[in-house]
């Protein structure tokens, strides 16, 4: 089977690529990083029974994305699924971020795979099967004074690849979607975090396990849905307060 995997340089994107390639399936990279990609499809193809193909994009930009889809559309019609572990931050995303900023970032967590899941889809429904798999944050079930942006982005995600499982009921295209704690990743990279990182390694094998349900949502590491779940039931005026105590 052909797999397309947007975000692939590093982090979970490499490592959903060796997982696929080792169970012998194709790939198509998407990256911005030629130099990276292009290191990985050599060591996978030397490695593993899988063709790899990449295509170098930037996909903070929405012009390059539609153009990019329009170009290749005839070469994605053997894409049997599509993976999206793609995501951007500033460490000053505030709300005072400049307009260019404030798109890049909705386009790098957010435009991207909506522009890609409106054309793939066009693909699965005509052959009434194909997967979807996205990945959002922890970070949108708050609002925050730093990420801002980027928290706001990843909730209309959450909210969007809901949509897309509410809109395939009647169909054999798989939706899921997992919802991230901190990773082990270049995006955390530095960082000083209140709790432990997740592999990107160990969701890879999970994300790999689990591409043939017809719906799921999971909380990775799995202890997130606890916290996500009590950020929704609390009212603002006691997080507002917790959120003082913390700083």
């Amino acid at each position: 089977m052909n797999y397309l995997i947007v975000g692939a340089s590093s982090g979970l994107g490499r490592d959903l690529a060796y997982i696929f390639a080792k169970n012998s399936h194709n790939l198509i990279l998407i990256s911005r990083d030629e130099r990276d990609t292009l290191a990985l499809k050599t060591d996978i193809e030397n490695k593993f029974n899988s063709k790899v193909s990449i295509d170098v994009v930037d996909c903070s930009s929405s012009e390059k994305v539609k153009t990019y889809i329009k170009s290749n559309f005839a070469n994605l019609k053997d894409i049997d699924g599509v993976l999206f572990p793609i995501g951007m931050i500033f460490d000053d995303d505030t709300i005072q971020n400049d307009i260019s900023k404030t798109n890049d970032l909705i386009q790098a967590n957010y435009g991207v795979v909506a522009h890609f899941v409106s054309e793939m889809s066009k693909i699965f429904k005509q052959k009434n099967n194909g997967t979807i798999v996205g990945f959002g944050s922890v970070s949108a079930y708050l609002g925050r004074d730093l990420n801002t942006t980027y928290a706001a982005s990843k909730r209309a995600l959450d909210s969007f690849f809901e949509s897309l499982a509410f809109g395939n009921i009647k169909t054999n295209i798989k939706v899921q979607f997992y919802v991230l704690g901190y990773l082990d990743s270049n995006l955390t990279f530095g960082r000083k975090l209140f709790l432990p990182k997740g592999s990107t390694e160990k969701l890879a094998k999970i994300v790999y396990k689990n591409i043939n349900k017809k719906y799921k949502k999971v909380y990775f590491p799995y202890w997130w849905a606890a916290i996500s779940y009590t950020l929704l039931i609390l009212p603002f005026f006691i997080i507002r307060n917790l959120i003082k105590v913390i700083k």
